[in-house]
């Protein structure tokens, strides 16, 4: 009877030793698969992070609950960084229900429920964790959005949305962006199938994104998604890109695959030669190798460019920042948006519409409705402050918002939002429009004679309180929203130019219109042809045909009230040369004369004849419209008489001219002892 009950013990001795063994290879895999997370999340790869952290959640003892509301919480933390909302509820309310003692449990968790639009949930977590955390200003701020969403969303707008046709595929399509003013070409970032490369991302769980494009056709009806031509995409994740003012230069972020070390966003440039893009290389903003750069924009002037960073000094989280563009991919001054517009939360994906406006996404206001909210800013420029607006309902929802690009100074366009995948972090590309009926203002600076002036600075007023300054394109031109009923007053500048100055009457009528406006600034340091000034044959009487040329001229000068000048008159070489030379200097007293009586101090006036002793030198200007001139050629008595006689009456036609130089820009600014004037109000006293 003894022998089955030795065989019983040892059966239960076996079996206890067996569950030993079991628990310490159960626990020995969780370490191992907790181990195998935390280095996937130190290298940002949070999709096989939470892989990691749920193998691990499923090899814990029952009766562990911290060890299981630890892991729960890590896996959590992870679904929410690569976006997956719905995991991320599950996880952090898996480890609040076994007594997590991280009060950020809390903190996420009404975060993800927010971004699902359970609004009343997310404001009792926030509630929760406030009562540990009291001081925490985003949290504040989130459950402020809380407690407004709703009615916001309610109240809705004008605007309609709706999910773009033909642009999105199975899996994430976001960020697209115009190319051009002209809005026939639409980029984007997209996870479909198509993209290159054979792995899964270890950030997302889906393949990494590469850089797509649709195209309008002849009736501006998009064509099929295309892959971008030549070696811009890569095994590598590509993605929200911007273009140089003149589409020759793609700035994009991409995240380089390496298993060494961790998936840092960076700003690469691409250049195009005909329909191809090139190999990117990357563009060295800081010195700082150990932070993220992504989300470029380019100012509509070319000269900023706009991006997120977490590098230090700024406001908290990602925030926004921008830079100087200079040549050759040198990068000039840095400055962060400021206050303004950076928050302790995130900013990020910044886009700039032709007028000035920027656009961006954020999680850390008080108004936001859950996820990245987008957002509308506008800078002063007298101050440099910002004025920020929430974009309304249908723009803005619970999920993420973001990515947003314009169809020129139209208040339509697209964007991208994650509100209707179930929570599982595709973003999708929706389409947007609002009412309107467009006014506008197109105008062209340029030297006169010459060239466009890309340096050029406009200022723009209005009697409504409009005030603003801002830079031209590269081609520089501008282009400005006008209000009906409002009168405008256009002030055009640049260096070693005259400033010049365009009035525009806006009517109160709704209806849609462009108007064009010219600046053709004349230089300071060479003589500037006064075009259409007409002479009685053979005589110095003005025309009727040359007021509006000499009130144009009239204008100018009196925009420019310290400035002096040397009117000038020139013949052809035919006739005698004392006779031409009497001849030009009493047409030059004849614009002199005009001028002064039309108000123009006769001091600030020199006339001068030259006959035929200047003849006209041919700049490159003239050679675009004469093929048989050469730049630097002088239209001289023996160059002339080689040509046909067709080519010499254009010659003499060149040689005929009335010209103006500027001698000085100080008239009227020193007394008869040589002392600055001043008429400055003295301050009364107190």
């Amino acid at each position: 009877m003894k022998k089955p009950q030795n065989l019983r013990s040892s059966f239960s001795r076996a079996l206890s030793l067996l569950s030993v063994v079991l628990l310490l290879v159960s626990c020995g895999s969780m370490e191992k698969s907790m181990k195998k997370g935390d280095a996937a999340w130190a290298l940002g790869e949070y999709a096989e992070a939470a892989a990691q952290y749920k193998s691990a959640y499923t090899r814990c003892r029952q009766k562990d609950k911290k060890v299981r509301a630890h892991v729960a919480y890590k896996m959590g933390t992870a679904y929410r960084r690569y976006g997956n909302v719905a995991r991320a509820v599950g996880a952090f309310r898996t480890a609040q229900r076994f007594g997590a003692e991280d009060s950020l449990t809390l903190f996420y968790l009404g975060e993800m429920l927010q971004k699902q639009g359970s609004y009343k949930a997310a404001a009792e977590a926030f509630e929760e964790f406030l009562n540990q955390n009291p001081k925490n200003k985003i949290a504040r701020n989130y459950l402020h959005a809380c407690q407004t969403a709703q009615q916001k969303k309610d109240a809705g707008s004008v605007y309609t949305v709706k999910l773009a046709s033909g642009f999105n595929g199975a899996r994430a399509d976001f960020c697209p962006a115009y190319m051009g003013t002209e809005a026939k070409e639409l980029y984007f970032t997209s996870t479909r199938n198509q993209a290159l490369g054979e792995d899964v991302s270890g950030i997302t769980a889906m393949k990494n994104g590469d850089i797509f494009v649709v195209r309008q056709d002849e009736t501006g009806k998009w064509k099929a998604v295309e892959k971008i031509e030549g070696d811009l995409n890569s095994a590598d994740d590509e993605g929200a890109c911007s273009f140089s003012a003149d589409g020759q230069t793609m700035y994009l972020t991409v995240c380089k695959t390496d298993p060494q070390y961790p998936r840092m966003a960076e700003i690469w440039t691409s250049k195009r030669s005909d329909a191809k893009w090139s190999k990117p290389s990357a563009l060295k903003i800081t010195g700082d190798t150990l932070s993220s750069y992504a989300h470029p924009a380019v100012s509509p002037d070319g000269k900023w460019l706009y991006f997120t960073s977490d590098m230090p000094g700024g406001q908290g989280g990602l925030d926004l920042w921008r830079v100087m563009i200079g040549g050759d991919h040198g990068m000039g001054a840095l400055e962060n948006l400021g206050a303004d517009i950076n928050t302790p939360g995130d900013e990020c994906f910044p886009a700039l519409r032709p007028d000035g406006e920027l656009y961006f996404s954020s999680s850390g206001r008080d108004d936001s409705m859950g996820g990245l909210d987008l957002y509308r800013a506008r800078e002063d420029s007298a101050s440099h402050r910002w004025t920020v607006e929430h974009l309304p309902a249908p723009m803005n929802s619970f999920g993420d918002d973001f990515g947003i690009t314009f169809e020129g100074l139209h208040n339509r366009g697209y964007f991208s939002s994650s509100r209707s995948t179930g929570g599982r972090g595709w973003d999708k590309i929706y389409e947007f429009s609002y009412p309107e009926v467009l006014q506008t203002v197109k105008g062209w600076v340029y030297e006169q004679d010459g060239y466009e002036l890309p340096a050029a600075q406009v200022y723009m007023i209005g009697d409504d309180g409009t005030n603003e300054k801002f830079g031209v394109m590269p081609d520089g031109s501008f282009e400005k929203t006008l209000k009906p009923g409002v009168r405008y007053l256009f002030l055009a500048t640049a260096d070693e130019h005259l400033n010049l100055k365009n009035d525009l009457n806006v009517p109160n009528v709704e209806e849609e219109k462009q108007y064009v406006l010219q600046f053709p600034l004349p230089g300071m340091h060479i003589p500037v042809l006064v075009r259409n000034v007409f002479y009685e044959f053979d005589k110095a009487d003005l025309t009727e045909n040359s007021c509006e040329a000499l009130d144009r001229l009239t204008k100018m000068l009196k925009e420019n009230p310290n400035v002096t000048i040397e009117l000038a008159a020139h013949c052809d070489f035919r006739g005698n040369d004392d006779y031409n030379l009497r001849l030009s200097q009493r047409r030059a007293e004849s614009v002199v004369k005009y001028l002064t009586e039309h108000g123009i101090e006769p001091d600030r006036l020199t006339p001068k004849g030259y006959g035929e002793q200047m003849p006209k030198v041919v700049n490159k200007k003239l050679t675009e419209t004469y093929a048989f001139l050469h730049e630097g050629d002088t239209l001289t008595i023996p160059y002339i008489l080689k040509l046909t006689p067709e080519e010499q009456e254009i010659c003499h036609a060149l040689n005929r001219r009335t010209e103006f130089r500027v001698l000085r820009t100080t008239y009227g600014l020193f007394d008869e002892d040589g002392k600055l004037k001043a008429d400055l109000n003295k301050k009364e006293e107190e």
